[in-house]
C-alpha cells in the first residue's frame, strides 16, 4: 500500500493571511485542520498514514497555540523521519509591520501578544518568537502587496497538481414555483418559451425525455435564445477565472422546473462541457404541483 502523504504546515505572522491560505488549500483538495497543537501532530500523522485515505494535509498553527511553538521545528523533523517519501513542508506568511498594523486597525481586533497593549509591540514579540520557524520554512510568502485573491493565486501556483481543475460550472434547472436557488450566481428565466406542459402527450414527461427536449429545441425563439445565452456565458467565463472564482452556478428556471429549464440545462451543459468541467443538477424535476 502506498502511504505517501503530502503535509503542509501553514504558519506566520498574525494578520498575514493564514485563513485565506487555508481556504486555498481546501480548494486544492487538502484535508485542512486549523490550530492543531504541535504536540498532537505525530499521533495525527501516524493515523493519517495508517488509514491511507488522505493523501494531502494542510495544518494551520498560529499563536493560539503559542505555548507549543518550541515544539514545531522538532515536530517537522520527526514527521520527515517517519517516511522519507512523505513530503512535509512549512509555508510561512509574512508582511511588513505597517501592513499588519493597518490590518489590525481595519478589523479592530487585538493582537494575541498584545491584548492590553500596543499592536506594534505584539508584532515585534511575535517576530522574535517565530524567527526559528520562518528560518525553517521551505516557502515564505510576503503578503504586504498581495490581495486575498493574489495570495490564493500564489498558493495555487506553488501547490496545484496538474490534474486539478480549479474552475468548474454548476448548471442547475429549477422551478420558480418552488423558489429561487439561494446559491446561484446567474439566474435565467425561460418561462417566455412555449410550455410542453400543455401538450397532453408531453405533460408527464420531463426535459431529459427526447420528445420534450425536441419540442423545446424546435421552437424558433429557443434557438435564438440558446445561441445568445451560450455566447454570453462563454464570453464571461474567462473573467470569472481571472478573478479567482473556483466555480460558477448558473440556474435556469421555468415554471415547474421539469420541461423547458431541464432541456436547456442539458443542452448548455453539453456545450460548456467541451471547455470546462460541468455538473448538471435538475433540482425540481421530480416535483409536481397543479397549474404549471
Amino acid at each position: 500500500m502506498n502511504n505517501d502523504v503530502q503535509l503542509v504546515i501553514i504558519s506566520g505572522m498574525s494578520g498575514a493571511g493564514k485563513t485565506v491560505a487555508m481556504q486555498a488549500f481546501e480548494d486544492l483538495g487538502y484535508f485542512c485542520i486549523d490550530n492543531m497543537p504541535p504536540s498532537l501532530m505525530n499521533k495525527f500523522w501516524e493515523l493519517v498514514r495508517e488509514t491511507g485515505k488522505i493523501k494531502k494535509v494542510a495544518v494551520v498553527i498560529d499563536l493560539r497555540a503559542k505555548a507549543f511553538y518550541d515544539e514545531i521545528v522538532q515536530m517537522t523533523d520527526d514527521i520527515s523521519n517517519l517516511n522519507r517519501s512523505d513530503a512535509a513542508q512549512i509555508v510561512f506568511l509574512d508582511a511588513d509591520d505597517e501592513t499588519l498594523v493597518s490590518r489590525y486597525k481595519e478589523t479592530r481586533r487585538s493582537h494575541p501578544l498584545a491584548r492590553n497593549g500596543r499592536v506594534v509591540d505584539g508584532i515585534k514579540a511575535e517576530r522574535k518568537l517565530l524567527a526559528p520557524l520562518k528560518q525553517a520554512a521551505q516557502l515564505v510568502i510576503n503578503t504586504t502587496e498581495l490581495s486575498p485573491r493574489k495570495l490564493r493565486e500564489e498558493i495555487f501556483h506553488n501547490f496545484e497538481a496538474g490534474d486539478i481543475e480549479k474552475f468548474h460550472i454548476e448548471l442547475m434547472s429549477f422551478g420558480f414555483k418552488y423558489g429561487l436557488p439561494i446559491d446561484a450566481d446567474i439566474v435565467m428565466d425561460v418561462r417566455f418559451l412555449p410550455n410542453p406542459y400543455y401538450k397532453p402527450e408531453l405533460k408527464n414527461l420531463t426535459g431529459v425525455d427526447q420528445p420534450v427536449y425536441d419540442y423545446v429545441m424546435k421552437q424558433p425563439e429557443t434557438e435564438a435564445f440558446y445561441k445568445q445565452f451560450l455566447g454570453l456565458l462563454e464570453s464571461i467565463m474567462p473573467g470569472y477565472k481571472r478573478e479567482g472564482k473556483n466555480n460558477l452556478t448558473v440556474a435556469i428556471g421555468c415554471t415547474g422546473g421539469q420541461h423547458r429549464s431541464v432541456a436547456l440545462a442539458e443542452r448548455l451543459g453539453n456545450a460548456l462541457g467541451e471547455k470546462y468541467p460541468v455538473h448538471i443538477t435538475h433540482r425540481d424535476i421530480s416535483k409536481r404541483k397543479e397549474t404549471n
